[in-house]
């Protein structure tokens, strides 16, 4: 297990939205931007009201999170000046949180961060929980 350096965790808690990769049984990936929260060495993304949705399939991510919890994020900034891109790609593997004490903190803590999901109920929503457990950073992290 890695740890974000001081660095690292200063440029995540800076940046809006990650992308999220998840893989199906097949292999074939799958991104979506996601509003994160990173607390101690995990990250945690809420699966918000979604006005697209119709009836009680999962989403593709929390079924392929189901099928092989293997996960990836990317943070990344970019800037016409060049000398100022920078990224941190996160690896690890995901838990879905359906109830409990870390879904519960975890839903406060993402309504903290992003105030437009206070208006949203989420206590049934489950959360994604990424354990990290690799980390690469490249660029201009400050």
């Amino acid at each position: 297990m890695q740890v974000l350096t001081a660095v690292e965790r200063i440029f995540v808690e800076q940046i809006r939205v990650a992308r999220l990769a998840t893989a199906d049984e097949s292999g074939m990936p799958h991104v979506v931007p996601v509003c994160f929260n990173c607390t101690g060495n995990n990250i945690y993304i809420t699966i918000d009201e979604k006005p697209k949705v119709t009836g009680t399939k999962p989403l593709k991510r929390i079924r392929n999170i189901e099928i092989n919890p293997k996960v990836s994020l990317v943070l990344d900034r970019y800037e016409e000046d060049w000398s100022r891109l920078a990224w941190v790609l996160i690896s690890g593997h995901a838990d879905i949180l359906n109830g409990g004490k870390e879904h519960m903190v975890a839903q406060k803590s993402l309504c903290f961060r992003y105030p437009q999901l206070t208006k949203m109920v989420l206590d049934e929503l489950p959360v994604i929980a990424v354990r990290i457990k690799k980390i690469v950073s490249w660029g201009a992290l400050d």
